[in-house]
């Protein structure tokens, strides 16, 4: 059986499963096997279909594992799969006479968005792992997004993260768009967690409201600059 009919087989089981159960148990709720069942199938799928060579079969997967996010699953077996997806053609590379085969921006800036729709504390560190790792800025964009979104920032390591992308950007690529999420992001991040105690933050703010930026960017960075300061100010009061 070639590999694109093996998951298609698998997909129709996956779909079988629930209409089966709908005319043998209506209006009766799936046993905990069933549910079990269902869910270890989709799984199985998902992880498939993101290792698969073919940039569609990594969408398919991409479209399961959002249907599952929606859904209320949080498992640590969608976060994988999407850290997999996240790193396709930078950590995960497959080569052919020495060019890269795997290269799918467009596929990693979707498993960025998911990552932050899926909210845990585990998928942030995969957001942290491709933050680190990739050098695309649309991809980067979704990612620092998707960190402002979860909002967690124990030990300062999400702002650490997202000044470190700037700042290398900054020196030879300014990207507008880069620094743009990378503000709404530290605002994300101090509304969540009373503040940023991270001065590179306050550096990098600088470094955007004074560096060669358009004039609405500059802007953000000097009302960001504002904000974080006034975080500073009400923990001086209270202590």
């Amino acid at each position: 059986m070639s590999f694109k009919r093996f998951f298609s087989a698998l997909t129709i089981i996956a779909c079988m499963v629930p209409a089966v159960n709908a005319q043998t148990r209506t209006n009766r709720e799936l046993s905990v096997e069933e549910s079990y069942l269902q869910q270890s199938v989709e799984l199985m799928i998902i992880r498939e279909q993101s290792r698969a060579e073919s940039r569609e079969m990594k969408l398919v997967a991409l479209d399961y594992i959002n249907d599952a996010i929606n859904r209320g699953n949080t498992s640590d077996e969608i976060r994988a799969a999407l850290e997999y997806l996240g790193t396709e053609g930078i950590i995960n590379q497959t080569r052919e006479n020495g060019r890269l085969m795997n290269n799918y921006p467009d596929i990693r800036v979707k498993a960025a968005t998911y990552l932050g729709n899926l909210g845990t504390p585990e998928a942030k560190a995969s957001l942290i792992k491709m933050c680190l790792a990739d050098n695309e800025p649309m991809v980067l964009t979704e990612v620092i997004k998707s960190l402002g979104k979860i909002g967690i920032n124990d030990n300062e390591d999400t702002a650490s993260a997202i000044s470190w992308i700037v700042t290398r950007f900054d020196v030879l690529n300014p990207d507008n768009m880069l620094a743009l999420s990378a503000l709404e992001a530290y605002e994300k991040l101090a509304a969540a967690n009373g503040g940023i105690k991270d001065p590179s933050v306050i550096r990098t703010v600088m470094r955007i409201a004074e560096g060669p930026y358009i004039r609405i960017v500059q802007d953000r960075a000097k009302q960001t600059l504002s904000e974080l300061r006034k975080y500073n100010a009400q923990t001086t009061a209270q202590n």
